[in-house]
């Protein structure tokens, strides 16, 4: 690392800790030329996620909205907030750490209904309703039959 104050090429590094929630690692480090300190952040580079839309269209993935979709699906139900927050930071995850760079809405979808199956039956049923956009009567009992068929 180059010292800010010299220039040298070579420090060493006198402290690490976790920054930001553990998002990043914070590291003073000494020059070895001059004996200054100075501090540097290392934080992980992820290449952007795109989310191809239903009309075609392209956007960035914004997790926020994958956690606000869940919010709305478990309104007046007793799931905790860090529980969807947790969530929605898996399907990040999970979609980071595939090799696709672009996803589509229903793969997206997917996983929030995968999610929410094993958290909550009934906001499960008010995703699907929207996600899957049922019909029909027939559509929506459909999917409540295969529900309780699952558990």
């Amino acid at each position: 690392m180059k010292c800010p104050y010299c220039g040298f090429r070579e420090s060493k590094v006198v402290d690490s800790r976790p920054a930001e929630e553990g998002t990043s690692i914070r590291r003073r480090r000494e020059c070895i030329e001059c004996g200054r300190r100075f501090t540097t952040y290392e934080i992980v580079e992820s290449l952007p996620l795109v989310v191809v839309k239903r009309d075609g269209s392209r956007q960035s993935f914004d997790r926020r909205k994958v956690l606000d979709s869940m919010l709305r699906a478990c309104e007046k139900r007793t799931v905790p907030l860090e529980r969807l927050e947790q969530l929605a930071l898996e399907i990040e995850q999970g979609l980071q750490n595939s090799l696709d760079r672009e996803i589509t809405t229903d793969m997206v979808g997917q996983l929030v209904l995968e999610k929410l199956w094993k958290v909550d039956e009934v906001a499960y049923i008010r995703f699907a309703s929207v996600y899957r956009q049922f019909k029909d009567l027939k559509a929506f009992t459909t999917e409540l039959e295969r529900l309780m068929a699952g558990k």
